[in-house]
Protein backbone atom coordinates (compact mmCIF):
# COMPACT_ATOMS: atom_id res chain seq x y z
CA UNK A 1 0.00 0.00 0.00
CA UNK A 2 1.12 3.51 -0.77
CA UNK A 3 2.29 5.40 2.47
CA UNK A 4 -0.34 8.21 3.33
CA UNK A 5 0.42 11.71 4.20
CA UNK A 6 -1.53 14.41 5.45
CA UNK A 7 -1.55 17.52 3.74
CA UNK A 8 -3.80 20.69 5.65
CA UNK A 9 -5.39 22.99 2.79
CA UNK A 10 -3.18 26.08 2.88
CA UNK A 11 -5.70 28.59 4.02
CA UNK A 12 -9.26 28.35 5.53
CA UNK A 13 -10.75 31.45 3.93
CA UNK A 14 -8.73 32.06 0.20
CA UNK A 15 -10.03 29.33 -2.07
CA UNK A 16 -8.33 30.54 -5.48
CA UNK A 17 -4.75 30.04 -3.12
CA UNK A 18 -5.26 26.72 -2.05
CA UNK A 19 -6.45 25.63 -5.98
CA UNK A 20 -3.44 27.15 -6.92
CA UNK A 21 -1.16 26.02 -4.51
CA UNK A 22 -2.59 22.77 -3.12
CA UNK A 23 -1.84 20.55 -6.41
CA UNK A 24 2.11 21.61 -6.25
CA UNK A 25 1.98 19.65 -3.33
CA UNK A 26 -0.02 16.75 -3.84
CA UNK A 27 1.65 15.84 -7.11
CA UNK A 28 5.09 15.87 -5.80
CA UNK A 29 4.28 13.56 -2.94
CA UNK A 30 2.07 11.64 -5.60
CA UNK A 31 5.16 11.50 -7.96
CA UNK A 32 7.35 9.89 -4.76
CA UNK A 33 4.64 7.03 -4.75
CA UNK A 34 2.68 8.40 -1.87
CA UNK A 35 -0.61 9.68 -1.23
CA UNK A 36 -1.86 12.13 0.10
CA UNK A 37 -4.85 12.86 2.21
CA UNK A 38 -5.73 16.54 2.40
CA UNK A 39 -7.28 17.90 5.79
CA UNK A 40 -9.65 20.50 5.36
CA UNK A 41 -8.62 23.96 6.82
CA UNK A 42 -12.12 24.01 8.22
CA UNK A 43 -12.29 20.42 9.84
CA UNK A 44 -13.30 20.02 13.43
CA UNK A 45 -11.10 18.39 16.09
CA UNK A 46 -12.47 14.93 15.66
CA UNK A 47 -12.41 15.05 11.38
CA UNK A 48 -9.14 15.81 11.97
CA UNK A 49 -8.33 12.92 14.44
CA UNK A 50 -9.73 10.73 12.51
CA UNK A 51 -7.99 11.66 9.17
CA UNK A 52 -4.92 11.83 10.45
CA UNK A 53 -5.29 8.66 11.85
CA UNK A 54 -4.88 7.01 8.91
CA UNK A 55 -1.53 8.64 7.58
CA UNK A 56 2.06 7.93 8.39
CA UNK A 57 3.26 11.37 7.93
CA UNK A 58 2.82 14.91 7.89
CA UNK A 59 3.39 17.63 5.16
CA UNK A 60 2.82 21.35 6.36
CA UNK A 61 2.58 23.68 3.16
CA UNK A 62 2.81 27.04 2.70
CA UNK A 63 0.07 29.90 3.23
CA UNK A 64 0.05 33.91 2.65
CA UNK A 65 -0.87 34.07 6.18
CA UNK A 66 1.15 34.50 9.30
CA UNK A 67 1.47 33.01 12.87
CA UNK A 68 -0.09 34.79 15.58
CA UNK A 69 2.50 36.85 17.12
CA UNK A 70 1.00 36.33 20.55
CA UNK A 71 1.58 32.78 20.40
CA UNK A 72 5.65 33.25 20.79
CA UNK A 73 4.96 36.35 22.86
CA UNK A 74 5.68 39.13 20.73
CA UNK A 75 3.84 42.29 19.76
CA UNK A 76 2.43 42.41 15.92
CA UNK A 77 4.39 44.10 13.59
CA UNK A 78 2.56 46.55 10.53
CA UNK A 79 3.62 44.11 8.03
CA UNK A 80 2.99 40.91 9.92
CA UNK A 81 -0.32 39.59 8.38
CA UNK A 82 -3.52 38.03 9.89
CA UNK A 83 -3.45 34.87 11.28
CA UNK A 84 -5.65 31.77 10.07
CA UNK A 85 -7.12 29.92 13.40
CA UNK A 86 -8.48 27.88 11.21
CA UNK A 87 -5.10 26.68 9.24
CA UNK A 88 -2.77 27.03 12.91
CA UNK A 89 -5.74 24.58 14.18
CA UNK A 90 -4.86 21.94 11.82
CA UNK A 91 -1.47 22.20 12.43
CA UNK A 92 -1.22 21.94 15.98
CA UNK A 93 -3.38 18.97 15.67
CA UNK A 94 -0.99 17.14 13.08
CA UNK A 95 1.73 18.42 14.93
CA UNK A 96 1.04 16.55 18.16
CA UNK A 97 -0.18 13.71 16.47
CA UNK A 98 3.56 13.55 14.65
CA UNK A 99 5.22 14.49 17.78
CA UNK A 100 3.13 11.42 19.56
CA UNK A 101 3.98 9.02 17.41
CA UNK A 102 7.41 10.40 15.51
CA UNK A 103 5.91 10.10 12.17
CA UNK A 104 7.77 12.37 9.34
CA UNK A 105 6.89 16.21 9.41
CA UNK A 106 8.44 17.92 6.29
CA UNK A 107 7.14 21.65 6.39
CA UNK A 108 7.48 24.10 3.98
CA UNK A 109 7.59 27.81 3.88
CA UNK A 110 5.00 28.72 6.67
CA UNK A 111 4.90 25.10 7.17
CA UNK A 112 8.76 26.02 8.50
CA UNK A 113 7.25 28.68 11.19
CA UNK A 114 4.34 26.90 12.20
CA UNK A 115 6.64 23.89 13.17
CA UNK A 116 9.06 26.37 14.63
CA UNK A 117 6.60 28.37 16.66
CA UNK A 118 5.00 25.19 17.90
CA UNK A 119 8.12 23.94 18.85
CA UNK A 120 8.05 27.47 21.24
CA UNK A 121 10.83 28.83 19.11
CA UNK A 122 9.76 32.99 17.69
CA UNK A 123 9.65 34.42 14.58
CA UNK A 124 11.63 37.51 12.44
CA UNK A 125 7.96 39.24 11.63
CA UNK A 126 9.46 40.82 8.69
CA UNK A 127 12.64 40.74 7.26
CA UNK A 128 14.38 44.01 6.96
CA UNK A 129 17.70 45.45 5.86
CA UNK A 130 18.94 43.07 3.55
CA UNK A 131 20.30 43.36 -0.33
CA UNK A 132 18.32 39.55 -0.94
CA UNK A 133 14.62 39.46 -2.22
CA UNK A 134 13.34 36.77 0.10
CA UNK A 135 9.84 38.17 -1.57
CA UNK A 136 10.91 37.08 -5.46
CA UNK A 137 7.89 34.90 -5.73
CA UNK A 138 7.05 32.02 -7.58
CA UNK A 139 8.34 34.07 -11.15
CA UNK A 140 11.29 33.66 -10.38
CA UNK A 141 13.18 30.70 -10.76
CA UNK A 142 16.13 30.81 -8.26
CA UNK A 143 16.36 34.16 -6.05
CA UNK A 144 19.45 33.58 -3.91
CA UNK A 145 21.57 31.03 -2.36
CA UNK A 146 21.41 28.61 0.90
CA UNK A 147 24.34 27.54 2.71
CA UNK A 148 23.86 23.71 3.67
CA UNK A 149 25.25 23.38 6.98
CA UNK A 150 28.02 20.21 6.62
CA UNK A 151 26.94 17.17 9.01
CA UNK A 152 23.42 17.63 8.96
CA UNK A 153 20.67 15.60 7.38
CA UNK A 154 19.85 18.22 4.68
CA UNK A 155 23.33 18.05 3.88
CA UNK A 156 23.21 14.26 3.47
CA UNK A 157 20.53 15.03 0.73
CA UNK A 158 21.70 18.26 -0.99
CA UNK A 159 25.48 18.12 0.10
CA UNK A 160 26.87 20.55 2.35
CA UNK A 161 27.71 24.47 0.89
CA UNK A 162 25.62 26.62 -1.30
CA UNK A 163 22.21 25.30 -2.91
CA UNK A 164 20.20 27.56 -5.33
CA UNK A 165 16.78 28.17 -4.13
CA UNK A 166 13.59 30.07 -4.78
CA UNK A 167 12.40 32.62 -2.32
CA UNK A 168 8.74 33.77 -1.40
CA UNK A 169 8.45 34.88 2.45
CA UNK A 170 8.71 38.25 4.16
CA UNK A 171 9.19 36.12 7.70
CA UNK A 172 11.57 33.29 8.95
CA UNK A 173 12.64 31.79 11.92
CA UNK A 174 14.59 33.85 14.75
CA UNK A 175 15.08 31.43 17.92
CA UNK A 176 15.20 27.64 16.77
CA UNK A 177 11.96 25.94 18.83
CA UNK A 178 12.78 22.80 20.81
CA UNK A 179 14.65 20.31 19.78
CA UNK A 180 14.78 22.05 16.26
CA UNK A 181 18.46 23.54 14.86
CA UNK A 182 19.49 25.74 11.97
CA UNK A 183 20.87 23.76 8.94
CA UNK A 184 20.42 26.14 6.05
CA UNK A 185 20.89 30.01 6.27
CA UNK A 186 20.97 32.57 3.33
CA UNK A 187 24.78 33.41 3.41
CA UNK A 188 24.29 36.91 2.45
CA UNK A 189 21.95 37.98 5.33
CA UNK A 190 21.97 35.40 7.40
CA UNK A 191 18.29 34.58 7.79
CA UNK A 192 16.96 31.14 8.45
CA UNK A 193 16.75 28.97 5.67
CA UNK A 194 16.26 25.26 6.92
CA UNK A 195 15.27 23.72 10.32
CA UNK A 196 15.76 19.94 11.56
CA UNK A 197 15.31 17.78 15.03
CA UNK A 198 18.10 17.17 17.01
CA UNK A 199 16.72 13.76 17.42
CA UNK A 200 18.87 11.15 14.63
CA UNK A 201 15.26 8.69 14.78
CA UNK A 202 12.99 11.22 13.78
CA UNK A 203 12.21 12.73 10.34
CA UNK A 204 11.42 16.30 10.80
CA UNK A 205 12.39 18.40 8.19
CA UNK A 206 11.76 22.14 7.41
CA UNK A 207 12.66 24.44 4.94
CA UNK A 208 12.21 28.68 4.22
CA UNK A 209 11.78 28.08 0.60
CA UNK A 210 9.19 26.02 -2.10
CA UNK A 211 10.69 22.83 -3.35
CA UNK A 212 7.39 21.99 -4.52
CA UNK A 213 7.53 24.62 -7.12
CA UNK A 214 10.51 23.41 -8.28
CA UNK A 215 10.30 19.37 -8.13
CA UNK A 216 9.74 18.98 -11.80
CA UNK A 217 13.12 20.87 -12.78
CA UNK A 218 15.56 20.60 -9.68
CA UNK A 219 17.42 17.67 -8.42
CA UNK A 220 17.75 18.93 -5.00
CA UNK A 221 13.54 19.47 -4.56
CA UNK A 222 12.89 16.15 -5.85
CA UNK A 223 15.54 14.87 -3.27
CA UNK A 224 13.50 16.20 -0.57
CA UNK A 225 10.59 14.80 -1.36
CA UNK A 226 12.25 11.53 -1.64
CA UNK A 227 13.65 11.51 1.76
CA UNK A 228 10.80 12.60 3.12
CA UNK A 229 8.12 9.90 1.03
CA UNK A 230 11.04 6.94 2.15
CA UNK A 231 10.97 8.31 6.00
CA UNK A 232 7.23 8.15 5.36
CA UNK A 233 7.13 4.68 3.81
CA UNK A 234 9.80 3.17 6.95
CA UNK A 235 7.85 4.70 9.39
CA UNK A 236 6.24 2.37 11.92
CA UNK A 237 3.78 3.02 14.91
CA UNK A 238 5.32 3.49 18.60
CA UNK A 239 4.30 4.08 22.03
CA UNK A 240 3.49 7.97 23.20
CA UNK A 241 6.33 9.54 23.70
CA UNK A 242 6.46 12.84 26.13
CA UNK A 243 9.84 13.72 24.96
CA UNK A 244 10.61 16.45 22.37
CA UNK A 245 12.77 14.53 19.34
Amino acid sequence: MKPRIAIPEPTSSNPEYNQRSLPQYVEAIEAEGAEAVVIPARATPHEIATLVTSCEGVLLPGSPADVDPQKFGADRHPKTAVADPGRDNVDELLLQDAHNLHKPVLGICYGLQSLNVWRTGTLVQHIENTSINHEAGRKIEFAHDVQVASGSRLAHLLGAGRVRVNSSHHQSADLPGDGLRVVARCPEDGIIEALETSSPDHFVLAVQWHPERSYRLDEPSKAIFREFVNAVRSWKPREVSESVG
